[in-house]
């Protein structure tokens, strides 16, 4: 039996959703803005009072590495993954800035939901030659990563990242922690 490229990323693509779908499933509005640790990034309501929520951020790696919270770990989810999902529809992506986090965790929920069925509808789309194309992102068309690495690294990163959701979610609840208080943040 022999598996085309395009069926072989769909179905690990697929793997990893039904095991971030787990810690989905399960998240609590509390878990988001929990923070483990003293050094933490995070989202938070912006300074400007517009109602939106922006992502901790610093253009050079700080060291030590600051701990996220869930809720920047799906705010950054929400940003490389429509990033690639404008890229591969041939859209201008969007900067950084422009991707801001819904504001609570159901609403986070939904959003990774939405964007996997913008990237669903994307590998659907996607035949064997054209996985062979330059790929434009995350690599910025280097010639020698392709459509068919963009998906894999879409896959790996996803995984990666709901690694992290699970690993928090599972730390908080076994610490025992207290619920944040209302636009604390933390």
């Amino acid at each position: 039996m022999t598996v085309s490229r395009c069926e072989l990323l769909r179905w690990q693509f697929e793997l990893t959703w039904s095991l971030f779908e787990y810690h989905l499933e399960r998240l609590e509005d509390e878990d988001f803005l929990w923070e483990p640790g003293p050094l933490c990034w995070t989202v938070r309501p912006d300074a400007d009072g517009d109602g939106r929520w922006v992502a901790d951020w610093a253009d050079a790696e700080p060291d030590p590495i600051p701990v996220p919270t869930i809720g920047w770990v799906s705010w950054h989810i929400g940003w490389w993954w429509s990033v690639a999902v404008d890229h591969a529809r041939g859209r201008v992506p969007r900067e950084r800035t422009e991707i801001v986090w819904p504001g609570d965790g159901k609403a986070a929920v939904a959003w990774l939901r939405g964007l996997r069925g913008e990237w669903l509808a994307v590998l659907e789309r996607f035949t064997d030659a054209e996985l062979d194309a330059v790929a434009p992102f995350p690599w910025q068309n280097e010639p020698e990563h392709t459509v068919a690495h963009m998906a894999g690294w879409v896959n790996s990163e996803l995984m990666k990242n709901a690694a992290e959701i699970g690993q928090l979610r599972l730390l908080r609840a076994a610490s025992g922690a207290p619920e944040p208080s209302p636009g604390s943040g933390s």
